[in-house]
């Protein structure tokens, strides 16, 4: 039995770095999903694959696999530039605005 543990990107929805700080344990799938004939339905025997842990420190998951003795690997989080400019939208509405304000 092995896991991964990483840090989940953020959704398409969010601009922002926020619910991105914590680190999630999961299993690695064991056995690939079947599909029943007669309804179509997905499944698997897997039941280890449903278990989905969030810890909010890369070290307190790393425990957690350490003391139940389950190999992992960790997936580094890509870092993302802080998109900070120096003139944005606020710059429009300042008060000793050298310019004329227009559309």
């Amino acid at each position: 039995m092995r896991a991964r543990i990483f840090q989940p990107a953020r959704t398409t929805m969010q601009s922002g770095t926020a619910k991105i700080k914590g680190w999630v344990f999961e299993f690695i799938p064991a056995m690939s999903k079947d599909v029943d004939p007669l309804m179509g339905w997905t499944s698997s025997n897997d039941t280890q694959a449903q278990v989905r842990l969030r810890f909010d420190t890369r070290e307190a998951a790393e425990a957690y696999a350490n003391s139940r003795g389950i190999e992992f690997d960790v997936q580094e989080p890509k870092t993302r530039k802080p998109m900070i400019r120096p003139h944005g939208y606020g710059e429009n509405f300042a008060t000793d605005r050298k310019g004329v304000w227009t559309h």
